[in-house]
C-alpha cells in the first residue's frame, strides 16, 4: 500500500470514529422532546419537570465545555473521547432503569455532561490529527454528522417512543456507543501526554459555577421572568464568577481554558458571526414549531415533515460546502449564506396565518442552505487560524460560547414572542366582529413575524464582520507572492 492509499485510510478511519460519537450525542439531544407526553404520563410529572430533561441535559453540556481543552492536553484527546463515549453509553443505559422522574432527569444530566466532552473534543480531534489541506472537508463531515442528527431526530424519536417505548430512545443509544468506542480505539491515534501541567482547581470552580448560573438564567429566563429576583441573581452570580475567572486564567501560566486564543482576530471574528449564525438558527427552530403547531394547529408530525427537507437539503450540502471551501476560501461561502439567511428571514417576517406548509417548508430549507454554506466556513476560518498546540482550548471556548448563544437565543427569542404577542393581542381585542381564537392566532402569527425580522437585524451585523475574514486571509497570500 503507498502512502498516499494510507493516509486516505486513516483520513476516513479517523471521520469515522468522529462521526460516530458526534453523531450519536447531537441525535440524543433530538428525540426526547416527541415523549414528553408519554414521560409525564408515565411518571405523573409536571411539563416543567419533564423539561429538565433537556435544560438539564444542555445545561450539563455548557458547563464542562472548558474544560475539554485541559483534559485533552493532559489525557491525551483519544482517552478522553474514549472516557466520553463510554460514560454516555453508560447513562444511557441507566437512563433505560429509571424509577422515577428524578432519577431520569439526573441520569439524563449526567449524560450530558458526557455529551458536553464529546462535541468539542471530535472538533479537536480534526486539528489535530488530520493534514491542514484536509481539514476543510474533514470540518464538512463533522458537520454533517451535527446535522443528520436534528433531522431525523424528532421523527425517529417519535416512531421509536409509539411502538417500542420511551426506554427505546435511550437503548439506541447503547449499539452505536459500544461500536463508537471500539472504533475509536482502533482507528485513533494516540498523542503525547502533557504531564507538565497542574490542575487549577479554582478555575475549575468559577468556570462551573459561571457557566450554571450564566445557562440557568438564559434557559429559565422566560419563564421566571426576565426582571425575576432568581433569574436576576443566577445572572449577577454567573457573570462576577465568570469575570473573576477571566482575570484569574490571564494571570496564569498554565491556565486551565488558555483565553489567549482570542488575541488572534480571525478567531474572535469567526466566533461572533458563529454566534449569530446560532442564533439565526434557533430562531427558525422555536418559531416555526410554534406557528405551525399553535397557530395553523398541525400535528408534531406535520411539524417534523415541514422542517425534514430543510434538514436534509442542509446535511446534504455538507461535503459540497466542503469541497467548495478548498477553491474559494471561507468569504463567498459565508457572505452567500449569511445572505441567504437575511432573505430568507425577511419572507419568514411577513408569513400569514393562511401560509401553506409548502411555504413554510420551502423559506425554512433555504434558511437552511444559508446555515449550510456559512457554518462550516466559519467554524474552520476561526479554528484553522490557531496553533495545533492551542486547538483543544479553541474548541471549549467555542462550544462554551456556543452553548451560551442558544440558550440565550432560546430564552430571549421566547420572551420576545410572548410580549409580542401579548402587545398585538391587546391591538386586535378592540375588534368585535372577530372569535377570540381568531385574535389569539393572528397575535401569535404577527409575533411570529416581529420575532423574524429581529432576526434579519442580527445576520445583517454578520456582513462588515464577513468583510474583516476576507482582509485577514489576503494578507498572507499578498506576503508570499511579494517573496
Amino acid at each position: 500500500m503507498t502512502s498516499s492509499s494510507s493516509g486516505k485510510s486513516a483520513f476516513w478511519f479517523i471521520i469515522l470514529a468522529i462521526f460516530f460519537g458526534n453523531f450519536m450525542s447531537i441525535l440524543s439531544s433530538t428525540t426526547i422532546n416527541v415523549a414528553f407526553p408519554i414521560f409525564m404520563k408515565d411518571f405523573g410529572a409536571e411539563l416543567g419537570k419533564v423539561q429538565w430533561m433537556i435544560t438539564g441535559f444542555l445545561l450539563a453540556t455548557g458547563v464542562v465545555a472548558p474544560i475539554v481543552g485541559y483534559f485533552g492536553d493532559r489525557f491525551s484527546y483519544k482517552r478522553l473521547y474514549i472516557f466520553a463515549l463510554s460514560g454516555f453509553t453508560l447513562f444511557s443505559a441507566l437512563c433505560t432503569v429509571a424509577w422515577s422522574i428524578d432519577t431520569l432527569i439526573l441520569f439524563r444530566i449526567l449524560q450530558g455532561v458526557f455529551s458536553g466532552l464529546i462535541i468539542p473534543t471530535t472538533l479537536t480531534m480534526i486539528y489535530q490529527f488530520i493534514e491542514k489541506d484536509r481539514q476543510p472537508f474533514a470540518m464538512s463531515l463533522w458537520s454533517l454528522s451535527s446535522m443528520l442528527a436534528p433531522a431525523f431526530g424528532p421523527t425517529l424519536g417519535g416512531l421509536l417512543t409509539e411502538y417500542f417505548g420511551w426506554q427505546s430512545l435511550f437503548l439506541l443509544n447503547l449499539p452505536l456507543g459500544i461500536a463508537a468506542v471500539v472504533v475509536a480505539f482502533k482507528c485513533l491515534p494516540y498523542q503525547s501526554i502533557n504531564t507538565s501541567k497542574t490542575f487549577d482547581f479554582p478555575g475549575f470552580i468559577t468556570v462551573l459555577l459561571s457557566s450554571s448560573f450564566i445557562i440557568l438564567s438564559f434557559t429559565e429566563g422566560n419563564g421566571w421572568g426576565w426582571t425575576n429576583w432568581k433569574t436576576l441573581i443566577c445572572l449577577l452570580i454567573g457573570i462576577a464568577t465568570l469575570i473573576y475567572f477571566i482575570r484569574r486564567e490571564l494571570g496564569l501560566a498554565n491556565p486551565l481554558l488558555n483565553l489567549s486564543v482570542f488575541r488572534t482576530s480571525r478567531f474572535t471574528y469567526s466566533l461572533i458571526i458563529n454566534c449569530i449564525i446560532t442564533a439565526s438558527l434557533y430562531s427558525g427552530t422555536l418559531l416555526i414549531p410554534v406557528f405551525v403547531q399553535d397557530v395553523q394547529h398541525s400535528t408534531p408530525l406535520v411539524t417534523a415533515l415541514v422542517l425534514l427537507p430543510g434538514s436534509l437539503v442542509m446535511a446534504l450540502c455538507s461535503p459540497v460546502v466542503g469541497k467548495l471551501y478548498s477553491r474559494t476560501g471561507p468569504f463567498p461561502l459565508i457572505m452567500g449564506g449569511v445572505l441567504l439567511l437575511i432573505a430568507s428571514n425577511w419572507e419568514l417576517s411577513h408569513i400569514s396565518l393562511q401560509a401553506s406548509h409548502v411555504y413554510v417548508a420551502g423559506w425554512m430549507t433555504l434558511r437552511y442552505v444559508g446555515i449550510s454554506l456559512a457554518f462550516m466556513p466559519v467554524m474552520n476560518a476561526g479554528m484553522s487560524s490557531i496553533s495545533k498546540e492551542r486547538s483543544g482550548h479553541a474548541s471549549s471556548v467555542t462550544n462554551w460560547v456556543r452553548q451560551a448563544t442558544g440558550a440565550l437565543s432560546i430564552g430571549v427569542f421566547s420572551s420576545l414572542l410572548a410580549a409580542r404577542s401579548l402587545v398585538h393581542q391587546k391591538e386586535l381585542s378592540g375588534a368585535s366582529s372577530v372569535s377570540t381564537s381568531f385574535i389569539r392566532d393572528q397575535s401569535m402569527t404577527l409575533a411570529v413575524q416581529d420575532v423574524f425580522l429581529i432576526a434579519v437585524f442580527i445576520c445583517i451585523v454578520a456582513i462588515p464582520l464577513t468583510f474583516v475574514l476576507k482582509e485577514k486571509r489576503n494578507k498572507p497570500q499578498q506576503a508570499v507572492l511579494q517573496e
